[in-house]
């Protein structure tokens, strides 16, 4: 992997169907202290109830938080997107909860998120697309790739529905292609 001489401020990893293992496997093999702020926007139901916390809590021990409206970024930190609402970067310190019309189907929008990420944080911005069933996400990439950010895509043949990971990998200057086994690895070199 090519790397830059910037320092990594942000993770934000966007995923739908097929992308919950994926993370899971990460998180089970992610170092226990990270010089970064992680955000995850993963497509669910607007009914869903805050158990994702919990699931995710048992793998890590860094807290995870699901976002509020006006939540403070912390290093060290993994942050969730509560089911419908977009998630959006008001500076490196705060994110704020926006209740605006579906993006690609979705609230919370991937690629909303991706895109305000990469105004905000730029070269020091890491955007990962998982496994999903529609596009959302891909043009979020191509916004981190424009702001100068790093763009890792997980590898069609190895995400549970691939059209997500497929689309982006046609449409975007990616500079990673990763399999779940190695995404945690990529992430502690961070």
């Amino acid at each position: 992997m090519e790397t830059k001489n910037t320092k990594t401020e942000l993770v934000v990893i966007g995923g739908s169907a097929g992308s919950l293992q994926v993370i899971l496997e990460m998180l089970k093999n992610l170092k226990t202290e990270l010089s970064f702020t992680m955000v995850f926007v993963l497509h669910r139901k607007a009914s869903s109830t805050n158990v994702l916390q919990t699931l995710l809590q048992q793998f890590v021990p860094m807290e995870v938080i699901e976002v509020d409206d006006k939540t403070e970024i912390q290093v060290n930190k993994i942050y969730i997107v509560p089911a419908d609402y977009h998630l959006l970067f008001e500076d490196k310190k705060m994110m704020s909860l926006d209740f605006s019309e579906k993006m690609n189907y979705s609230r919370p929008s991937i690629d909303v998120t991706f895109k305000s990420a990469a105004e905000i944080y730029g070269e020091n911005l890491v955007g990962i697309l998982l496994s999903g069933a529609n596009a959302d996400g891909v043009e979020g990439l191509g916004c981190i790739k424009n702001n100068n950010g790093q763009v890792w895509i997980q590898e069609p043949e190895t995400a549970e529905v691939d059209y997500m990971p497929r689309h982006a990998v046609q449409e975007v200057d990616y500079d990673l292609i990763i399999k779940p086994d190695n995404l945690a690895d990529y992430i502690n070199q961070l």
